[in-house]
């Protein structure tokens, strides 16, 4: 297998997986081999940032919610002057670009620029975190549909442009920065039909070995999140998927 070599003056869009190096992709570890500088986001970790190549210049860009972060303008702008230094420019994302990780914007604005750029997949926490907590986010014979969907908005509100009661109807809900808002977002599935007492497990650091799991009920959720501390990052499934946990938990979380 022949992997692509990484020209100067381009951006590659990169996804990093939720966390455990092992999950990174060989297209990505090929560009972190080649790469000049590496802008990398809040959730990449040192194990990942390990399979840069040796004198690679690593820029810290990340965005943490209720947390002073760059404006999203602001790393646009560093991935463009980079390549129009003629750097090889590596975009590192936790999970994958396209999954609530504002990779859609950065190619736009890439594009805008007229800068080449490659985006490489990752791995979803939304679904590899939750199968390391035992959580198959689709089975045959409990749950034929998932819808993933962000807990919060530009604002940090739950978003207002979600059809609760519709998305209450789904087998199983996959939720990402819901944390903050956990309790409206409980209210609002149970007021469209939601079980009040459906399986709920919330995954934090996802696949490291920081990973914790909780088990709760929607209607319970937010106070159990509370109660023990759990904290972002995580991911919220919501749904009788979690139910397999009992036989799927391979690695005891």
């Amino acid at each position: 297998m022949k992997l692509p070599t990484f020209p100067a003056g381009e951006v590659w869009l990169v996804g990093a997986g939720p966390g455990d190096a092992g999950l990174l992709t060989l297209h990505a570890v090929n560009a972190l081999g080649q790469a000049d500088v590496v802008v990398y986001d809040a959730l990449i970790g040192e194990d990942v940032l390990g399979y840069a190549r040796d004198g690679a210049e690593l820029v810290f860009l990340g965005k943490r919610g209720g947390q002073p972060s760059p404006k999203q303008s602001e790393i646009t702008t560093r991935l463009i002057s980079y390549a129009h230094d003629g750097k090889r420019v590596l975009r590192l994302k936790g999970g994958d670009p396209f999954m609530f990780g504002r990779g859609a914007e950065e190619v736009a604005d890439l594009v805008a620029a007229d800068i080449p750029f490659r985006v490489i997949p990752g791995i979803t926490a939304g679904i590899g975190g939750l199968a390391y907590a035992g959580v198959a986010v689709t089975s045959r014979d409990v749950n034929s549909s998932v819808i993933f969907l962000t807990g919060h908005d530009q604002r940090g509100h739950s978003p207002d442009t979600v059809d609760w009661t519709a998305t209450a109807k789904a087998g199983m809900i996959v939720m990402y920065m819901a944390m903050r808002n956990m309790a409206e977002i409980a209210d609002k599935l149970i007021a469209g039909g939601r079980p009040s007492d459906d399986p709920v497990c919330v995954v934090a650091n996802a696949t490291t070995p920081d990973m914790q799991v909780l088990d709760t009920t929607l209607q319970r959720a937010a106070a159990d999140i509370a109660a023990c501390g759990i904290c972002a990052p995580a991911i919220v499934s919501i749904g009788r998927g979690n139910l397999l946990r009992e036989t799927l938990n391979w690695c005891g979380a």
